[in-house]
Formats: C-alpha cells, structure tokens, sequence
C-alpha cells in the first residue's frame, strides 16, 4: 500500500500530561499521519489535557480525579469528546475505545490495573512505567503472551537493550551492561550527602525527567528498578545483569553475548528516540534527534558503582532475588520515601535508610496475585517510618 494512503493507526496515551505523555504528544505531531491520538488520560491537569484535547482532538479522555473531570467537561463542552474519571473511567476507556497502540506513561503503581488492561486487548504496549513490571512482571509477561500483544519497552536503557537483541536468540545472552550516568552526585562521598536538598538532587547532568524519577537517577534507585525490569522483560537471571555508570549517557545500554562480543546502541540522550522506536517499531522513522558526531564526540568512561554511597542499588539486587513481594516493599517505601524527601520531611540519605527498614520487617508473599501485591504496598505505605 502506497505510504500517503496506509491508514492512521489508533492510539491511547495513557499519561499524557507528564514529562514522557508530553514528548510522546511531540512524537506524533511529527509522524506524519501515522497516528490517530484515539484517547488520553492523565492525573488531574485539568489545562494540560484541555490543550492536548484541542490539538489532538480524541474520541475520549480521562482524568484521575472526579473534580478535575468535572471541571473538563465544562471546558471542552463544545466539543465531540467523552470525558470519564476514576479507575473505573480508565477501564471503560481502555475497553470501550480500543487501539492498536496504548503509550503508557503513567507513573507509579497506579498504572498496574490499566497495563494489565491494555494488554488484554492484544495491543502494541509502549510502556515506560517500570513499576508495573517490577512489581508483577510474573503476572505481566505470561499476560502478553496469552493475549498476542506486543510489550515494548520506552525506557531509553531497555529500549536499547531491545535494540540490540534484535537478530540474536536470547539464549546466547551472556550479560546485559544496564548503563547510568551516576545522577548529579556521581563521585560523591555519603558524608557529603549529608545535607543534599531536593533543588540539588533535581539536577540532572543530561535527562530532562519528572521530578520523582529524578530524585530516583540521583540516589540509583531508578537504575535498582531498571535490573528489575531487564530481569522480566528479557529473561536473564539477576546475576546476568551489570550496571555500568557512563556519565556522558551516549552508550544506552549493551548486550554480551556468549562469544564474548559486545552491541551497543548510541544515541543522544532524547527520549523521543525510544518513544519513536517503540510506536512504529519494526520501522524506523523520523529522525526525532540530532545526529551524534563522531568526530567531536567526548571521551567516553566507564565506573563501577558505589554501593556504599548508593546503598538503594544494592537494596533493589535484593529485593529481586528474594522476589515475591519484596520488589513490591523496594518500590512502595522508595516512592513514599522520594515523596516525603520531596517535601522536606526526610533527608536525602533517608530514602535508602526506610527502603532497608521496609523490607527487613516484610514478610514475602510468593508468587503474589494483584490483590496481594496491592495489600503488600498498601502495608508499606501505611506503616512508613
């Protein structure tokens, strides 16, 4: 078929008023057609989906919170667009308005419910929240599988692990080299960190992120959540998976495999270009990035890191050998943790500090069903120290 006639496909962004919602918006404004943005949902940015609402012009939208939903209906009521709320609304959207494609941008563990959801309608899932999968990737990755959906991951490291498993069979996988930038307090001492403020530790030396993945980048939180997520989404044991800190953030990710060679996939550090791979994948299509050149590219380091410094990787190793609902307590005590240093009623070493405490006092769950996983965040969440 002629590319000028191929027929938009239908699209969901799930969490389209946040950082990755938004540059998945800019993605397809710049497609060229290829993309019909059937739905969206959001938290409660009353003005930020009214804008998108009117740009992109969906059959139905969401909002998290009734009163936000209310006052959109008013707003956009001249307009053919069907407003729902709540969990509730979020399933009738996902079901009723079916796509080919769900972007799931949602942050936190509220996301489980609607990612299980979308995955049951056999979709494409482009799916940047990690929570979802630490926490039930044992539910997840049989789910995708029974239901002919496609998972893709956005999150620029497992995007370009994806990338470099492409043509390889997975059981020649030797190592997966999960790479970070160390955040901005890479090479710091933990006594230095003593007094680090939350304007310090939003900082970041090369990724523009929503404030809480920020504060996770700075801490390697974020990186402990990423073996997590690789551990699921790729099938390797815990032991197979290397974090490598690359502070110019070009390398994304690498692959050994079993002959000891290395694939690397580089890149400017843009999320457009995972969120781009992942919507039109096998294709590659807008260049959405400025180009790397070669010639002027900086000297390129590798380190270890500090688990010493950075006690919440080595917690997350933990949580996920043990399994269960322990990646649920890492994850639950770790955002409460974030969202209480955020406001500044914990200290930055804290957040380590109430992530170790909620797991020594947890009792696993094996094999956890949703309902336990939630019991077992709600538990965490209720009895933060």
């Amino acid at each position: 078929m002629n590319e000028q006639t191929t027929v938009p496909r239908s699209l969901s962004i799930l969490g389209s008023t946040g950082s990755i919602g938004r540059q998945t918006v800019n993605v397809v404004q710049r497609s060229g057609g290829r993309f019909r943005v059937k739905t969206l949902a959001a938290g409660k940015n009353v003005t930020g989906l009214e804008e998108q609402i009117r740009l992109l012009r969906p059959e139905a939208v969401c909002l998290m919170d009734p009163a936000a939903a209310k006052d959109l209906t008013v707003r956009v009521k001249d307009l053919p667009v069907t407003v729902l709320s709540g969990m509730e609304g979020m399933k009738r959207l996902i079901e009723d308005w079916r796509c080919g494609v769900y972007a799931i941008s949602i942050s936190g563990m509220i996301a489980l419910r609607p990612v299980l959801w979308a995955i049951r309608t056999g979709a494409r899932i482009a799916l940047s929240n990690k929570e979802s999968i630490v926490t039930a990737g044992h539910i997840m990755m049989p789910a995708v599988r029974e239901n002919g959906a496609e998972l893709l991951p956005v999150d620029s490291e497992h995007s370009a692990i994806f990338q470099c498993l492409e043509g390889e069979r997975q059981n020649r996988i030797k190592k997966i080299l999960l790479t970070a930038s160390g955040g901005p307090f890479r090479g710091k001492t933990r006594d230095e960190l003593k007094d680090i403020t939350p304007a310090q530790a939003l900082r970041h030396p090369n990724w523009s992120m929503g404030a809480k993945i920020t504060v996770d980048s700075a801490t390697l939180a974020n990186k402990g959540l990423e073996v997590m997520e690789a551990h699921h989404l790729f099938g390797v044991s815990y032991d197979q998976v290397q974090v490598v800190v690359h502070p110019q953030s070009i390398i994304h990710s690498m692959v050994e495999f079993s002959d000891g060679a290395v694939k690397a996939q580089l890149g400017v550090p843009d999320m457009r270009l995972p969120i781009e791979y992942a919507l039109n994948y096998p294709d590659r299509r807008t260049q959405m990035t400025e180009e790397l050149d070669f010639w002027d590219l900086p000297d390129l380091h590798f380190e270890k890191p500090d688990p010493e410094t950075f006690p919440a990787l080595r917690l997350a190793y933990e949580a996920g050998r043990i399994g269960g609902t322990m990646p649920t307590v890492f994850n639950a005590a770790n955002e409460t943790a974030v969202a209480d240093f955020l406001k500044g009623k914990l200290p930055y070493l804290g957040i380590a500090d109430r992530i170790e405490n909620a797991m020594a006092r947890h009792r696993v769950t094996e094999n956890p069903s949703l309902e336990e996983i939630l019991a077992a965040e709600e538990e965490v969440r209720r009895t933060k120290d």
